[in-house]
């Protein structure tokens, strides 16, 4: 199943009850971002500041005060039932004197969480590889040429006397392709090797 991250910050308002929330959601690439999304937009007067994000395998919520269970969770539980991933959302509650329950509690949050990325700009995430490549200056060119058929980009280039190594990010579906391109392409003279850890 494909999963989505968002493109920009979305937010989305409701008033439930006469109390007031507001879900705001961004794109997040490791816990320390998430933490300063929350920092950088909660609101210190309101009576809760709710979150939860995800990143891969890596989850963590926040009742913030409101019984457990009923904001934190719901909000992740609105992550993946929107298939995103790399996502923080963070939910905002005025209270306005009405009492909404557990079950209310639970509706509204993961309710207005859901919403807020229903309606966020989303791309797709593609599951990616980083490899180690090199080749000769005589094959550069060449090899350089066929890297955006595979969807694979430079993110470093260094050269030496032999000539160029590349780290290359690509979609996990490609990786085989490309590694039997470079070898038809230097003859069997590239190098090519996979790099364990996770892509920034």
């Amino acid at each position: 199943m494909s999963t989505s991250t968002l493109t920009g910050l979305a937010t989305y308002q409701e008033d439930i009850k006469k109390s007031r929330f507001i879900a705001m959601a961004g794109r997040v690439d490791e816990p320390a971002q998430a933490l300063a999304f929350f920092a950088e937009h909660s609101v210190a007067d309101a009576t809760h500041n709710c979150w939860a994000y995800r990143i891969q395998d890596e989850y963590r919520f926040n009742d913030d005060g409101e019984p457990g269970g009923t904001a934190g969770r719901p909000i992740l539980q609105a992550i993946d039932g929107q298939q995103c991933d790399r996502v923080a959302v963070l939910v905002i509650r005025w209270f306005g004197g009405i009492k909404l329950g557990p079950g209310g509690l639970i509706r509204a949050y993961g309710g207005v969480a859901a919403q807020c990325l229903r309606l966020a700009d989303k791309a797709e995430l593609v599951d990616e590889v980083w490899v180690d490549c090199a080749c000769s200056f005589a094959d550069m060119a060449i090899v350089q040429s066929r890297f955006a058929a595979f969807g694979a980009r430079i993110c470093d280039e260094s050269f030496d006397g032999q000539g160029v190594r590349w780290r290359l990010a690509l979609p996990r579906v490609n990786e085989q392709a490309l590694a039997e391109q470079l070898g038809n392409l230097t003859r069997g003279q590239g190098q090519w090797r996979p790099v364990d850890g996770r892509l920034p």
